[in-house]
C-alpha cells in the first residue's frame, strides 16, 4: 500500500490556521474530529484543490507538492477520486453518462476498473437511464462513488459522504462502501465526525482539532482516547 505523507501549513483569511503532519499506509484512514477542525481542508490539499502556503505531500514515490521547490502537481494529474458530501453529479447527464464521464477521465492510468463490475457492486443497473433529479440521496451517492471509481484513482478521498442522509440510508451506503473497499483495495481517506461510521469503516484514525493533529493510531485506540464530539 502506498504511504501518504502530508505536512502542510496554511492560514486562511478568516484567521483559521492549519498546521498538520500525518502519514498513513492503511487501507481506510479516517480524518476525525469536530466541524471546523480542518478535515476538509486537508482533503482539498491532498486533492490539489487548495494550495497551502507551505507544505510537502507525497503518495509513495510520487511528489505532489513541495513548496520548498515551488512544485505543485495539478489536481487533474494526481489520479485522485473525490466523493463530496454534495454528490456534484451532472444534472443534464443520465446515470450511465455520469459514470462514463469518470471513465473518460482515466486516460490510460494504471488502475483500470470495469464499468460492468462497478454497476454490479453498487447495484446501479436499474438506474442507468435515469437522471440525477429522479434519484434519492442514497442513489446519488452511489452514482458519485461509481463515477470516482471509474476514473481509475490511486487514492480515494471521501468528504462526509453520508452527512446529508438519514440513518437508514447511511447504513445502506456504508454497506456499499465496505463492498468497494473489499473489491478494489483502494487506499481511502474518509472524513467524518461520526464515531459510528469511523468504527465501521476505518483501519486507522487521525484526529484533528483546531487545525492540528491531536491523535493518530488504530481505530479503537484513537476513538477510545479521543474526546471529540461524536
Amino acid at each position: 500500500m502506498n504511504r501518504l505523507s502530508f505536512h502542510c501549513r496554511h492560514r486562511f483569511p478568516g484567521g483559521f490556521a492549519l498546521e498538520a503532519a500525518l502519514e498513513t499506509s492503511a487501507q481506510v484512514t479516517a480524518l476525525f474530529g469536530p466541524s471546523g477542525s480542518g478535515k476538509t481542508s486537508v482533503l482539498y490539499m491532498i486533492a490539489g484543490l487548495l494550495r497551502p502556503q507551505w507544505g510537502v505531500i507525497r503518495l509513495g514515490e510520487q511528489v505532489w507538492l513541495d513548496s520548498n521547490k515551488d512544485f505543485h502537481l495539478k489536481a487533474e494529474q494526481r489520479h485522485v477520486g473525490f466523493v463530496f458530501q454534495d454528490h456534484l453529479l451532472f444534472p443534464h447527464l443520465s446515470v450511465q453518462r455520469n459514470l462514463m464521464y469518470g471513465r473518460r477521465r482515466r486516460h490510460g492510468r494504471s488502475v483500470a476498473i470495469e464499468p460492468s463490475r462497478v454497476i454490479e457492486v453498487l447495484e446501479l443497473g436499474d438506474l442507468l437511464a435515469r437522471y440525477p433529479r429522479n434519484l434519492s440521496g442514497g442513489e446519488k451517492q452511489r452514482v458519485a462513488l461509481g463515477r470516482s471509481l471509474l476514473s481509475g484513482p490511486e487514492l480515494l478521498l471521501m468528504d462526509e459522504p453520508l452527512a446529508a442522509l438519514d440513518q437508514g440510508l447511511k447504513d445502506r451506503i456504508i454497506t456499499y462502501l465496505e463492498r468497494v473497499v473489499a473489491e478494489w483495495h483502494l487506499p481511502t481517506i474518509y472524513v467524518s465526525h461520526s464515531a459510528a461510521e469511523v468504527r465501521r469503516l476505518a483501519d486507522r484514525v487521525i484526529v484533528l482539532d483546531q487545525g492540528h493533529v491531536t491523535q493518530s493510531g488504530p481505530t479503537d485506540e484513537a476513538l477510545l482516547e479521543n474526546h471529540s464530539p461524536r
